[in-house]
């Protein structure tokens, strides 16, 4: 089984590739993990990991300049494809960070959250959004076996998901109001937190996502 890890030029993509190796490992699978920036070893993979870092218009530019967006989007149609971060934000139409226009398998946009947020003891909130925080499943999942409910996991961001269907959502978070931080559909599943960062609960992630036929 050939796993592409995603090499668009951005983000801690070794930490990446180094964490589908150890969840490979721990998990048994029978796995060749690559890191690849190559439009032909993408397509020919059986299974993707799209992570991401940075500015969204970045990324999507980095896309269309090294000619993965359309490797990405033929993945996207018929292969297990696990989305990380920037790299789940891209899946949606369209992202208020510089206005950028994504793949579009996700109907909705990603939206910044507001200025001005206060928990609950009225301290004001920072953006970005940067820490380790409970994850509430809202679906049963095959990638959740072996997770307890509100485990939690490490986040960096200052966008979220905005979903124009709800049924997508499999997860939420709060800051300080829920938000979707994973969703899916089919063979689909992105997360905008960094399973890399996440510890055991991200390499179980990554274990079950390695056994996982779509």
């Amino acid at each position: 089984m050939k796993i592409a890890v995603v090499d668009y030029g951005m983000g801690n993509l070794h930490s990446v590739a180094g964490s589908v190796r150890e969840a490979a490992r721990i998990s048994g699978a029978n796995a060749h993990i690559l890191l690849t920036g190559r439009a032909e070893e993408v397509a020919a993979a059986d299974k993707i990991i799209f992570p991401g870092q940075g500015a969204m218009p970045d990324c999507m530019a980095a896309l269309q300049q090294s000619g993965l967006g359309e490797a990405l989007s033929d993945a996207l149609k018929n292969k297990p494809f696990f989305g990380i971060c920037v790299g789940a934000q891209l899946l949606f139409e369209r992202s208020e960070e510089g206005d950028t226009p994504g793949l579009g398998w996700f109907a909705g946009t990603v939206e910044r959250f507001s200025d001005g947020l206060t928990d609950a003891a009225g301290s004001r909130l920072k953006i970005p959004h940067m820490g380790w925080n409970t994850v509430h499943q809202t679906q049963p999942h095959p990638l959740f076996v072996g997770i307890p409910q509100d485990t939690h996991f490490y986040f960096v961001h200052s966008y979220r998901f905005a979903p124009a269907d709800p049924s997508v959502v499999l997860a939420t978070s709060s800051y300080p109001d829920p938000f979707p931080c994973i969703v899916g559909r089919d063979n689909v599943f992105a997360t905008q937190f960094h399973t890399e960062k996440s510890h055991n609960a991200g390499l179980t992630l990554l274990s079950n996502f390695l056994h996982w036929n779509g």
